[in-house]
């Protein structure tokens, strides 16, 4: 199955266009080879305008050609050869309103649990503020009373990949534990320590 935008609209355009089985198009575009044949029957997607996968650069002509021969082959997606980039909406995270609630009962989690997180951190994982971290974290909030950690990933604030990010961040920015040195002021030298004691002599 190959990653396509309007699935549907390819199918009909493949039904129409090529002498592929119904099987070999519900392969390619995700779909039950019954729906196909609906669409074929006109039964499914009627007036749907069908969408050309080689004029966007989902199929070659040598492809479709290859499989119209042989029914037990399956089409193979080509590679294009420029990848659309994904845009990441600037700004701070929306949250729609009916999670908002439930910020505070993350945040007391993430304090409680991950102290190693910076204020800022669990604001650009919750999408939320300074001064309403600093509120949970001091009890000033004005529903406190009510609030009860939960985990953020469980109520849908962020997603665990996102967390385990934040959280791999924070914890390489945690400086090294010191390493205590032995106290030899009273003489003793622990790497000359056998596990032994001299015989007392009778």
């Amino acid at each position: 199955m190959a990653d396509l935008l309007m699935p549907k609209a390819t199918a009909v355009w493949l039904v129409e266009n090529t002498a592929l089985s119904f099987e070999q198009i519900a392969d390619f575009c995700g779909l039950h080879a019954l729906e196909v044949q609906a669409i074929a029957d006109g039964e499914v997607a009627t007036g749907m305008q069908g969408l050309d996968p080689v004029a966007n650069g989902q199929l070659t002509w040598a492809e479709i050609e290859r499989c119209a021969k042989d029914e037990s082959l399956r089409l193979r997606a080509a590679l294009r050869a420029v990848e659309v980039p994904v845009q990441k909406r600037k700004g701070p995270k929306y949250t729609p309103i009916s999670k908002r609630q439930d910020k505070p009962d993350a945040i007391a989690y993430l304090v409680r649990n991950h102290p190693e997180l910076s204020d800022a951190q669990i604001g650009k994982l919750l999408g939320t503020t300074k001064p309403t971290i600093q509120s949970v974290r001091d009890k000033s909030h004005w529903n406190s009373t009510n609030i009860r950690p939960q985990h953020p990933v469980q109520l849908g604030l962020t997603s665990m990949k996102d967390m385990n990010a934040a959280l791999i961040a924070a914890r390489s920015r945690r400086p090294a534990e010191p390493v205590v040195e032995p106290d030899l002021s009273d003489g003793y030298d622990p790497s000359k320590d056998t596990g032994h004691t001299e015989p007392h002599e009778m």
